[in-house]
């Protein structure tokens, strides 16, 4: 399922957000010199691989290798690769931005992804296998979502009926999707980064105080439009 837009919304502009957004792109274009579904190039020694980072970490490898997990963040395999990160991180990000504000949910943001990175890394610490892309920042930025925001619905598109959109539960579209990565695992795809960015952002709003002291009546509106969209 594809995400389009939430029930409520912020009037703050989230800078933060579309920085990210922006800055993806960017990198991968960047990346493959213009040619959007060209493999990359440019930046393919920045990719994190587990098993370098675990020598670095115990002082048996080149200490660099643990700032890739920074800079892979920001390196996505292929376009639906970073499609699918966009698209979500638009839909999501603007009022996780909102209820923490823009210099705490960009330093987040970077945390949730070391620690989307290094669930991967406990899981697999031997692999050599690169782990890049957006998608364990990101999935921080949904289980964030999902502790403040379980009541809003999400409108999302389900192809191949692209034309329509329907109505969905945040707390059902995030709940399922986290599962989907522990319990559904796909080849190729590093699922445990996704779960632990994911239970990294839960555990960041509740730190912080949990929704009722992130989420106020004067910062969100409900979006009068959501509904027409049926």
């Amino acid at each position: 399922m594809i995400p389009v837009r939430g029930s409520t919304f912020s009037r703050d502009t989230a800078y933060v957000t579309w920085t990210l957004v922006s800055l993806n792109a960017l990198i991968y274009i960047w990346d493959r010199g213009g040619a959007v579904f060209a493999p990359g190039q440019a930046f393919a020694d920045l990719v994190m691989r587990p098993r370098e980072v675990v020598l670095a970490v115990t002082g048996k490898g080149d200490p660099t290798e643990m700032a890739k997990m920074f800079t892979a963040m920001f390196l996505h395999g292929s376009f639906f690769h970073i499609m699918g990160n966009i698209l979500y991180l638009a839909a999501f990000g603007p009022n996780v931005e909102a209820a923490m504000g823009s210099v705490r949910f960009a330093l987040y943001y970077l945390a949730w992804g070391v620690a989307a990175f290094a669930t991967q890394i406990f899981v697999q610490p031997y692999s050599e296998v690169p782990v890049l892309g957006a998608s364990g920042a990101i999935g921080g930025v949904l289980g964030a979502y999902f502790v403040l925001f379980p009541a809003n619905k999400v409108r999302v598109i389900v192809p191949p009926l692209v034309w329509m959109t329907f109505p969905v539960s945040a707390f059902i579209l995030l709940g399922v999707w986290f599962l989907a990565q522990i319990l559904w695992p796909q080849d190729g795809v590093a699922t445990w980064a996704h779960a632990g960015g994911f239970v990294a952002g839960m555990l960041t709003v509740l730190l912080l105080g949990g929704r009722k002291k992130l989420v106020t009546g004067e910062t969100f509106e409900e979006d009068s439009g959501f509904d027409d969209d049926d």
